[in-house]
């Protein structure tokens, strides 16, 4: 039986843990949150919402522990906040089987820097698409909304980081197929860039208006401020020479014509239809828990690659300095801060 560790304990993590614990799987979850470890030694992880109700009895360790550990592991997920992806993968290296891998199962494009630490051949990406999971509080994960598979959607999206599906790939599809929809891929670069024009469109827009998902699916101005910066950041991929995958269930190309109105129209239904089911965007969670956004590894991270591929992003570039200012406890979350990013970059509204 493979040795699984997964380092990061908040939502993401805590859930991967349950579900894999649940199968019978050999997991270890690692966190930096002291007082989420010990809750989960005493008494797992509980899980609600819309997989649950279930309590699974998951292996935990702080991070003084780990050097405990005399048998290293054949498989670490990754699942901490982007800005800590390169000292969480320095501290887990160690503890990984020379013939084993890492997986990137996170936000933003963090997989350079596992290929980096842990070597392009022991590294692979692990995309989570339209997945709301919250930890309000140690141990207990709790998934709003509809697992993807009652749909027909693949949540999960595993591939490569160049090259054909290859058996570590479909280990992982079996792994995560316990919780939802999963599928491989050989676009991972694709499906990240989709993945990233979500992340991009959902979590600022929620954390800087204190929006859930209904109010900002029944906001006109959030609408329009998710369609311009989800075309920015679809411009800049494919400026990129990535083939962008749909984002929302909406070919890439259809969300560069969004002055088109028929186009417009469409996008604009299709935003008012989501988010039926009330819910804060991670960003929006870190937000009202005080914490670090992860805006620089978002909208940040697309503004920097549209200066390398030379396409303007003066959408995303807005975003990015009113979640700085919130960041830095300057602002609060405002409806007010959508119609003034709209206003600043001449979007009629």
């Amino acid at each position: 039986m493979d040795r699984i560790a997964i380092m990061g304990g908040g939502a993401v993590g805590c859930y991967l843990s349950a579900f894999m614990t649940r199968e019978g799987e050999d997991v270890t979850l690692i966190d930096v949150w002291p007082e989420n470890i010990e809750a989960i030694k005493k008494s797992g992880i509980k899980v609600t919402g819309s997989q649950g109700p279930f309590t699974s009895p998951v292996k935990a360790l702080h991070l003084h522990e780990v050097q405990s550990i005399d048998t290293p592991f054949d498989i670490i997920f990754i699942a901490m906040k982007s800005y800590d992806t390169r000292w969480a993968s320095l501290f887990m290296e160690p503890h990984l089987k020379q013939t084993g891998f890492a997986v990137s199962s996170q936000n933003s494009i963090n997989d350079p820097i596992l290929a980096e630490v842990f070597g392009e051949d022991r590294s692979i990406g692990c995309i989570m698409s339209t997945i709301e999971v919250a930890l309000w509080e140690p141990g207990h994960v709790t998934r709003g909304g509809q697992p993807g598979r009652d749909r027909g959607y693949d949540v999960f999206r595993v591939g490569e980081l160049i090259g054909p599906v290859t058996p570590r790939v479909t280990r992982i599809v079996e792994l995560v197929s316990s919780i939802d929809g999963a599928k491989s891929t050989t676009n991972l670069w694709g499906e990240r860039w989709s993945k990233l024009a979500s992340n991009c469109m959902g979590n600022p827009v929620g954390a800087m208006s204190g929006l859930g998902s209904i109010g900002m699916a029944d906001s006109s101005s959030a609408r329009l401020l998710k369609m311009h910066i989800a075309s920015e950041v679809i411009q800049v991929g494919m400026a990129l020479n990535y083939s962008v995958e749909s984002v929302s269930g909406v070919a890439a190309a259809t969300w560069l014509d969004i002055n088109r109105g028929d186009v417009f129209e469409e996008l604009d239904s299709r935003l008012q239809a989501k988010g039926r089911v009330d819910w804060h965007s991670s960003m929006a969670q870190d937000v009202i828990k005080g914490r670090r956004t992860e805006i620089d590894y978002l909208n940040g991270l697309v503004s920097r690659r549209g200066v390398d591929a030379g396409v303007p992003t003066p959408v995303n570039d807005a975003v990015v300095r009113v979640i700085h200012e919130i960041d830095a406890k300057r602002i609060l979350p405002n409806t007010t801060h959508l119609s003034n990013i709209l206003d600043q970059v001449q979007v009629p509204h």
